[in-house]
């Protein structure tokens, strides 16, 4: 029920804040908007207001904004409050105002998240100099070593370990080249990654190299199989098992596949290392300490410009990412594997919604920057590919016939629908019952 309630929650104002900005663009202009409507058909409720009527509909994974003479097949008399009347750049404010709208909302939410204060990992802004090179990893067998400083990939420089991370992490199961510096001389290594899964089940590209971080114990439940082992809050996790630990993920998961066998756990306590056996129980199919475990963080409070200021250039990072990885998947550097349909983001919304309000509106934020920029597209049926059509008739200086327009709207529609089987087929496959069955996994 969370999971369902999180997802039409995050999908309703995504929709709502999408529409609103054409149908506001819509009335400034002098277009006549005939209907506002939140939610797809039956209508379930409604009421006028001058010339609009305001509904709500049954099915709430969408919305519309209809238009007085919006398109040919309106049979538009030509009267100046219709929508083609409009000159083509009246039409452009109106088709634009969604997308740039998405994009506001992200920017303002992650404004304010930061201003409210953010923990981020220590780690993440530091140069991608590798600490550790885990054993018969791929970065092993490729001859990268601890002190390697990593200067890029797959020809994109990399700054520091978020941009790694980011790099690496859209590539799984790819070859990638990657070029470090070692004892002041260039060096490239030609490294085939590894694909871990993440959360949602998305697939994420891993080669095997971690800064100098280990998680350290928030807190450890009493009597749990972690303190009955001998942990203590504050504790730094080292290693188990002889593997180096250098993300709390990484300990989870370790104490996750040994449910009740007896674990080596290196520590440092106060600065001197120790070596603890502690036998994990039972969570259901997963080992379980009691214990929870949190990266090295810092936490930065900005004033409220910085912090808008922080939103922007964040969201222009993952702005860049996002275009990347469209150019990705043309080129087949991406695997479409990482594309997530409704069933996915439903997920994320629930286990988001389970984390706080934080977590949910931070989601929130990265989906509306999503909608909003693949929106501009170029791809007939998106207000992108509207607008390039438009564009197309002010070079042409005629406009295009309604048969022409339809040809075009009919390929971003097959555009579109291929996609979205995309995106619903790796949706299933993330379902642990279902992926046996589907072909290609």
């Amino acid at each position: 029920m969370i999971t369902i309630l999180a997802f039409a929650f995050v999908l309703g104002v995504l929709v709502f804040v999408h529409e609103l900005g054409h149908f506001l663009a819509a009335k400034r202009v002098g277009v006549r908007v005939l209907k506002f409507q939140l939610g797809f058909n039956p209508t379930i409720v409604s009421f006028t207001r001058g010339d609009t009527e305001y509904a709500i509909g049954a099915l709430p994974f969408g919305g519309f904004v209809k238009m007085a003479g919006e398109t040919i097949e309106d049979a538009p008399s030509g009267q100046s409050d219709e929508f083609l009347s409009k000159t083509k750049w009246e039409r452009f404010q109106v088709l634009i105002m969604g997308p740039v709208m998405n994009i506001l909302l992200a920017v303002v939410v992650t404004g304010f998240l930061f201003y409210g204060g953010v923990e981020v990992p220590i780690f993440e802004s530091q140069p991608p100099v590798v600490k550790v090179v885990e054993a018969g990893s791929p970065a092993e067998r490729s001859d990268i070593r601890p002190g390697d400083r990593i200067v890029s990939v797959a020809d994109r420089p990399v700054d520091n370990w978020e941009a790694f991370e980011m790099a690496i992490g859209t590539r799984p199961n790819r070859e990638v080249v990657i070029d470090l510096i070692r004892d002041g001389q260039a060096l490239t290594r030609h490294v085939t990654t590894t694909a871990s899964t993440g959360q949602g089940k998305i697939e994420f590209g891993e080669i095997g190299v971690f800064p100098g971080t280990h998680p350290r114990l928030r807190s450890v439940n009493p009597d749990e199989p972690g303190e009955r082992g001998g942990l203590r809050a504050g504790d730094i996790i080292t290693g188990v098992n002889g593997k180096t630990m250098s993300f709390a993920s990484q300990f989870r998961e370790a104490i996750g596949q040994h449910p009740e066998q007896p674990l080596a756990v290196s520590i440092l306590r106060a600065g001197v290392p120790q070596t603890l056996t502690v036998t994990a129980g039972r969570k259901g199919a997963i080992g379980w300490f009691g214990v929870l475990p949190v990266d090295e963080t810092q936490t930065i409070t900005p004033g409220l410009v910085e912090a808008f200021g922080m939103s922007i250039t964040k969201n222009y990072r993952e702005g860049r990412l996002i275009f990347q990885t469209i150019w990705g998947l043309l080129t087949r550097e991406t695997s479409p594997k990482q594309l997530m349909g409704p069933l996915g983001i439903a997920q994320l919304s629930g286990e988001s919604a389970q984390l706080g309000w934080a977590s949910l509106f931070s989601l929130m934020a990265m989906l509306s920057l999503n909608l909003g920029l693949l929106n501009i597209l170029p791809i007939p049926i998106l207000d992108g590919g509207h607008i390039a059509i438009m564009a197309l008739e002010g070079l042409a200086r005629r406009d295009f016939s309604f048969k022409v327009k339809e040809k075009m709207l009919l390929a971003g529609f097959v555009v579109l629908m291929v996609l979205m089987v995309t995106v619903i087929y790796n949706d299933l496959a993330r379902i642990s019952w279902l992926e046996r069955f589907m072909p290609g996994r």
